[in-house]
């Protein structure tokens, strides 16, 4: 007593003393360590979230441990909480509010667990995180708004999950987002998921590789280079409200009614089975939809359904697990679908079947085995499909069967089919009248009726029935390899991820091309020989098990895989043999393992792997020759593992700096001054060992080791008195051939030999100790444990006499004899002992139970409203209602309002339903979330009068009038006497579209232009046709036959022009402010680069070809260029559409209407200068040093080579009649493509078709013949515009400037006179001469230097974009485009004896020659030129 007063005292004192000197009353949680604001609890195995967390944590570390559930709540303490890591763990859901506390949370790691949903108020209240990790879980739903909250977020994770649909506008509130990942999803490309393809191409560094899973015409695209009309959905798609991921009892769809446990969804336009439907519905009908597929495990959560009605659906696809585990279902009704074929197990399991209606199909198959549960059906209805044939035994397994329906089927009653009729007359239950179809003498005869002999096979006769499928199709579900359990199998890829398998499945597909086993709890690969057969398997993904072993050859047949996946697992150690039979394999993954040493044998065998993956394993040192299995190894990443670089490394460092193999720099963790240093750049002296000498390690041998805790001597493991709770997983992984395994005086409960019993040791038990002793029968382990004086004796030495019956046996020995002592029956239950069950209790009133133990269900009177579900309490005895999404309450009476948070657009107005929301939308918007404005031509919008048509344009509407009507909604009636042509002195009449003239006396004719007193003049001679047009006089009126290019009644206007010389251009003089209008054009090109428009001198923009995108740049002057380019190419020779539309600091480019690319200028002000003329086709010199910042890409300043036409600016076409056009632009659009001009350049003419124009010095019809007899006059054709042309061969020259200007072509005028005359003592050649403070120099043109620029740089080449031609005989080809190259030829004399190619590609190029033939070749040319020193 004395004693226990002290120590409370003193624990008193303690605890006065600690509140006097301030202690902290926050205690460190048990097993975890605390340092300063950061609790560190990582790797501990525990499985909830630890109490008694300091409330001033800043920093959380909860990552790998065994954490499946937290509860709401659990961080709400943690106010100053900034970082929080949870990855690798087991957690499979979030509650909803878990951080609403937290609203200091910055950083959150999720990734790897088993999350399956991210629900809408996941995040709610962390409205500061930044950093939001949710990669590798199981995440297949994300419900609306789930990340709304979260503006400040900059890193969002979400890729290898099984996500397949994201709610629109998920991801519009984060204008921070810099790191997104949405990779390695199964994306369901249809128009839900269209949102998202331009906010991706928005943000085009983000969401990289995010590509569609389905459907399998998208299978593998990029998501981001999709247009919206890839984006399709079937039947009545965008009706229903997105449904919300994971309830606890599942709710009644909006679109559906719901009572008595019935759910109705019938006639209500569904493609899809709704999700989580009420977990005790016993009724659900689905007919009368467009229903198309019915997916895995789509009612086996429904344990209670009795009838599933899904008869008038469009069905062609049930997944085979589809009614799994609903044990109490009694009526299946499929009629009146598209099923072709009943997959293998589809109807297991359902014993209690009664009433199964298949009718009105398209199956052709019937598995034999396919109906082997259904022991209780009693109809079967398989009337009007493809059936031609049943194997023996299909219906064996139906022994309750009364009704059998089989006619309107297409039988082929050969000797297959004998068995159906001897099954039929013995079993009077097909009431159909199921008839022959074939062969002829059987047919339209009822098969019950037909003598058994009348059914043979013979070569004679006719079994195909004319205009039915392929009979084969009737045996071929019976033969071919069936996808293996629980599986998916699509387009030869086999998917078995995320089921929990154990085992190996069995019988994979010979076709299997892709075998994907990731997230299963596979531990250990046995050699099988699984994979012998699988001739065409090109991966293999078994990420994220338990493998900690694969035996020798269990890849045995895998020789054509090229990828193995093995990241994630237990690996300690690998050896060649376990990839014995992987001869191709070049891709080896085993990151995030447990390797801990490679040795030379570890890699053998696996001679074609040129990627080796051993990221985040323990290796601390690596055995050399390791890597020497490896000749074709290209990239080895070793990242993020301990090595100890000591002296047994160095041969390594060495090994690493010798060979040309990307491996990240793996760096050293020991010694400590050599941590973190590469291991690549630590030198030889530094990898030295202790004590100078390099000690046996036999942790890095090949072959088996032991476990931690236990010994090993040849095949036996000792592992007692070392407390175990389990067995170690080394014994099962490492010793197959174990003989014996010693584990006494643990605690383990799974291997219990006598030794580990508690023996009760008096008389009547002295007949084990004399058996024992008899024979050493027990190798003295087993010990006694009562009764008192006989604790702890062996049973093998203890003497006879010892063993005693002295007093009663004790209550917990009797029990094991005489159940009832032990009073199991709880709550004052009486006990009965039965000579099958042990015992039995007799419960009082209230309780039930095999022990009492629970008590009478308080839910009989199902108090819980709007589809909630109750919970008996057993200890209050009362319950508790678990509602559904969007109710609370004590009996869920409380509908939650979900607009609280609600996502509608535009000002939409918010109406709060059943765990959903409906946005009402303002006028002019539309969509789910109101976040579409309507088209604005729609009935309502239109604002175009009189029948003129509505064109919705980015800019908004745009009316195309009818003649006679003019304005911007087209109602002004225009008044055409303004520009009439009535003559001498007629009165005009305005009409609707026309007009005519009232003529005065002596007149007529239509514009009253006839004398009747003189003789009246043609047609054509009053007709004024323009451009050189020819008239025609056709029944009395005059037709201007128009020349190429030009349109109009009168050929007055030209509207398309052909660009043939390379410097040409079209200038427009009068084109006010256009970067704020509409701009379209036609183009025809077979070129890759070149000018179409260009407008601006200070902010330049330019519409250009570029590599046959088209580029649209502007270029703010002191600021980054930005650019867009069209996805489509245009250089193909046919016209193609280009419409560029300004308008809010914005452009946008289509192509050909398809979907626009938007440029924006980021706060600029796009320029609007009406000054700046705007340029067709190319620019003129003295513009091009104002554009040489266009674009990132370099300056694009190559005019234009193709054609031109309906040049439209703000909807009104141009006519380049009133342009400025340099020589080389030609009217119309005569083709050039098939004249190939070898030393010129082909120009249209009118009148002989296309020819060529040659350069000098060169002839003929192709310019492929060389003038002879000296060289042809330059002074006609040189383009010096202030010098003197100076001939230099036959094809170039030079210009020798006048003073005062400078320039290659001489057309550059000195900046001032006085600088001109300052520099006259200096005379630069090529170049000018400037000055400045310290005095006069040369500013040399390029590719030449000097102090008077009078050196040109040698081998400098000149760069080449052109066609290749040859000559064979008498006929020239020439590729059929053009491509680059560098030429030599071009360098300067001086440089010529070292100038040559330094490198040079080879190509294989299509040919094409005048006289239509084609071939293909290959050719090389140089791509760098330099100086080779000459011998």
């Amino acid at each position: 007593c004395v004693c226990v007063c002290v120590c409370v005292c003193t624990a008193l004192v303690l605890w006065v003393l600690m509140l006097l000197l301030g202690g902290r009353a926050d205690a460190c949680p048990a097993s975890c360590s605390c340092l300063g604001s950061t609790v560190d609890c990582h790797g501990l195995g525990i499985h909830t979230v630890p109490k008694n967390i300091p409330r001033g944590t800043e920093r959380l570390h909860l990552m790998e441990n065994q954490i499946t559930n937290i509860e709401r709540g659990a961080f709400d303490e943690l106010k100053e909480l900034e970082r929080l890591r949870l990855n690798k763990n087991r957690l499979s859901q979030l509650p909803e509010l878990l951080f609403q506390k937290n609203e200091g949370l910055s950083r959150l790691d999720l990734s790897e667990n088993g999350i399956q949903a991210v629900p809408r108020r996941a995040f709610r209240g962390a409205t500061d995180l930044k950093n939001l990790q949710l990669d590798k879980n199981h995440i297949s739903c994300i419900e609306e708004g789930a990340f709304r909250a979260l503006r400040s977020l900059e890193v969002l994770t979400l890729n290898n999950n099984n996500i397949s649909s994201i709610p629109v506008s998920s991801f519009n509130h984060m204008p921070k987002l810099r790191t997104f990942r949405l990779h390695s999803n199964a994306l369901r490309c249809d128009c839900h998921l269209a949102w998202l393809s331009p906010w991706l191409r928005q943000r085009p560094s983000l969401g990289l590789y995010t590509q569609c899973s389905s459907p399998p015409a998208l299978r593998g695209l990029n998501l981001a280079e999709l247009r919206k009309s890839d984006f399709a959905c079937s039947g009545h798609s965008g009706s229903a409200f997105v449904q919300p991921c994971s309830l606890a009892s599942g709710s009644c769809p909006p679109m559906c009614s719901c009572s008595n446990n019935i759910v109705d969804c019938r006639g209500r336009g569904l493609t899809a089975i709704p999700a989580h439907l009420p977990e005790a519905m016993t009724e659900i009908r689905l007919e009368q939809n467009g229903i198309k597929s019915v997916p895995p495990g789509a009612f086996s959560s429904y344990k209670k359904l009795r009838r599933i009605d899904l008869s008038n659906n469009q069905i062609s696809e049930i997944a085979p697990d589809a009614f799994h585990g609903l044990r109490a279902l009694n009526s299946l009704v499929l009629y009146g679908n598209k099923i072709t074929e009943l997959p293998a197990g589809v109807f297991d399991g359902l014993s209690s079947l009664e009433l199964l209606l298949l009718n009105a199909n398209k199956i052709h198959c019937i598995r034999a085995t396919v109906f082997k549960d259904l022991e209780n059906l009693a109809l079967l209805s398989l009337y009007d499909n493809k059936i031609q044939s049943l194997a023996k035994g299909t219906f064996g397994s139906l022994h309750s069967i009364q009704t059998l329906h089989l006619a309107q089927n297409p039988f082929v009653c050969d000797c297959n089919v004998k068995w159906l009729a001897d099954f039929l007359r013995s079993n009077p239950i097909e009431t159909s009248g199921a008839r022959c179809a074939s062969p002829r003498r059987l047919a339209n005869k009822r098969i019950a009726q037909i003598k058994s002999s009348k059914f043979r096979c013979s070569a004679k006769e006719q079994y195909h029935i004319p205009g039915t499928e392929d009979r084969r199709l009737s045996y071929e579900c019976n033969s071919k390899p069936v996808c293996p359990a629980k599986c998916r199998c699509e387009a030869n890829v086999v998917d078995c991820s995320n089921l929990r398998l154990t085992k190996f499945p069995e019988h994979l597909p010979p076709s299997t091309e892709e075998l994907r086993l990731n997230n299963n709890d596979l531990s250990v690969l046995e050699a099988t020989g699984a994979f012998k057969g699988l001739s065409q398997l090109k991966k293999i993904n078994l990420s994220n098990n338990k493998i900690c072993e694969i035996e020798d050859g269990a890849f045995e047949g895998a020789s054509s895989a090229v990828e193995l996946h093995l990241t994630a697992n237990h690996l300690e150690s690998v050896r060649g043999s376990m990839f014995r039979g992987m001869e191709g394999l070049r891709m080896l993954m085993l990151r995030n393992n447990k390797i801990s040493c490679i040795h030379n044998g570890s890699f053998t065998g696996l001679a074609n792997v040129r990627l080796l993956s051993l990221y985040d394993n323990q290796l601390s040192t690596i055995l050399p020759g390791a890597f020497d299995t490896l000749p074709n190894l290209s990239t080895l990443n070793l990242l993020a593992n301990p090595f100890n670089c000591d002296c047994r490394l160095s041969w390594f460092g060495a090994w690493l700096r010798s060979r040309r193999i990307v491996t990240g720099n793996p760096r050293c963790q020991g010694p400590a001054f050599l941590r973190e240093i590469p291991l690549q750049d630590v030198a030889v002296p530094d990898f030295r060992c202790e004590d100078g000498s390099v000690l046996e390690d036999s942790s890095c041998a090949p072959g088996p080791q032991c476990p931690a805790q236990c010994t090993c001597m040849d095949t036996v493991v000792r592992c007692s008195n070392k407390h175990l709770q389990a067995l170690p997983r080394e014994v099962f992984c490492f010793f197959k051939g174990l003989d014996v395994i010693i584990i006494y005086s643990s605690v383990v409960h799974t291997l219990l030999a006598i030794g580990a019993n508690p023996l009760y040791c008096d008389c009547r038990l002295l007949w084990l100790s004399d058996w024992v002793k008899s024979g050493y029968k027990e190798p003295g382990i087993a010990r006694c444990a009562g009764p008192r004086g006989m604790e702890g004796k062996l049973l093998l030495t203890t003497p006879a006499d010892h063993f005693q019956c002295l007093g009663p046996v004790e209550a917990s020995v009797q029990a094991k004899c005489s159940p009832c002592v032990s009073s199991p029956c709880q709550n004052q239950g009486v006990c009965q002992v039965h000579h099958t069950l042990q015992y039995t209790c007799t419960c009082r009133s209230g309780f039930t139970g095999r022990n009492c133990e629970t008590p009478v269900d308080a839910c009989v009177s199902n108090p819980c409203t709007n589809g909630g579900t109750c919970l008996s309490d057993e200890q209050t005895r009362g319950f508790s209602c678990a509602c559904s999404f969007g109710f609370h309450g004590t009996f869920c009476e409380v509908n939650v309002d979900d607009c609280e948070d609600h996502g509608c657009e535009n000002g939409a107005t918010c109406v709060d339903g059943a765990g959903n929301y409906t946005c009402l939308c303002p006028p002019d918007y539309t969509g789910l979330l109101c976040e579409e404005e309507e088209n604005v031509c729609s009935p309502g919008r239109n604002p175009c009068q009189h029948q003129s048509t509505c064109i919705s344009t980015l800019t908004g509407p745009r009316c195309v009038c009818i003649p006679g009507w003019v304005g911007p909604d087209c109602s002004i009636d225009y008044n055409e006497c303004v520009d009439h042509r009535c003559q001498n002195g007629a009165q005009c009449v305005d009409h609707l579209d026309g007009y005519s003239c009232v003529c005065p006396g002596g007149f007529s004719g239509e514009f009253c232009e006839v004398s009747l007193s003189t003789p009246s003049p043609s047609p054509c001679q009053l007709a004024p046709c323009q451009n050189g047009a020819p008239c025609q006089d056709q029944t009395g009126s005059a037709v201007c036959q128009c020349l190429p290019g030009f349109e109009g009644q009168r050929c007055e206007k030209l509207v398309s022009v052909n660009f043939v010389d390379r410097d040409s251009y079209v200038q427009l003089q009068d084109v006010k402010n256009w970067p704020q209008t509409n701009i379209t054009l036609q183009v025809s090109t077979a070129e890759d680069n070149g000018i179409l428009l260009y407008n601006g001198d200070n902010e330049p923009i330019a519409v250009e070809l570029h590599q046959g995108h088209v580029r649209v740049t502007y270029d703010p002057g002191n600021q980054p260029s930005t650019a867009i380019y069209s996805p489509e190419t245009v250089n193909d020779g046919r016209f193609h559409t280009v419409e560029l539309v300004t308008f809010d600091r914005m452009v946008n480019l289509s192509v050909d209407g398809g979907e626009p690319t938007t440029l924006d200028s980021q706060g600029r002000s796009l320029p609007a200068t009406g000054e700046a003329p705007l340029y067709v086709g190319g620019m003129p010199e003295e513009v091009m040093p104002a554009s040489l910042g266009l674009s990132a890409d370099g300056p694009n300043v190559s005019s234009f080579h193709g054609c031109i036409r309906n040049l439209y600016i703000n909807h009104e076409l141009q006519d380049f009649t009133r342009s400025h056009m340099k020589p080389g632009v030609v009217p119309g659009c005569q083709a050039c493509r098939k004249l190939y001009c070898l030393h010129g350049i082909c120009q249209p003419n009118s009148a002989q078709g296309p020819q060529c124009h040659c350069q000098q010095g060169w002839m003929g019809r192709h310019c492929d013949q060389p003038i002879t007899g000296g060289l042809a006059p330059l002074s006609a054709s040189h383009r010096c515009v202030r010098g003197v042309c100076v001939p230099l061969d036959a094809q170039t020259y030079r210009c020798d400037c006048d003073r005062g200007y400078h320039g290659a072509l001489c057309h550059l005028k000195e900046e001032a006179a006085a600088a001109a005359a300052s520099c006259r003592s200096l005379q630069c050649v090529h170049g000018r001469c400037q000055r400045s403070e310290d005095g006069e120099s040369c500013v040399c043109e390029p590719g030449y230097s000097g102090e008077s620029c009078d050196i040109e740089s040698p081998c400098r080449g000149e760069a080449v974009r052109d066609y290749h031609r040859l000559q064979r005989g008498t006929v020239l080809c020439q590729t059929s485009k053009p491509f680059s190259w560098v030429d030599s030829a071009s360098s300067s004399a001086a440089a010529a004896s070292c100038c040559a190619p330094l490198r040079v590609r080879r190509r294989r190029l299509s040919f094409e020659c005048d006289d239509g033939t084609s071939f293909t070749q290959d050719v090389e040319k140089p791509v760098e030129c330099g100086c080779k020193e000459c011998v």
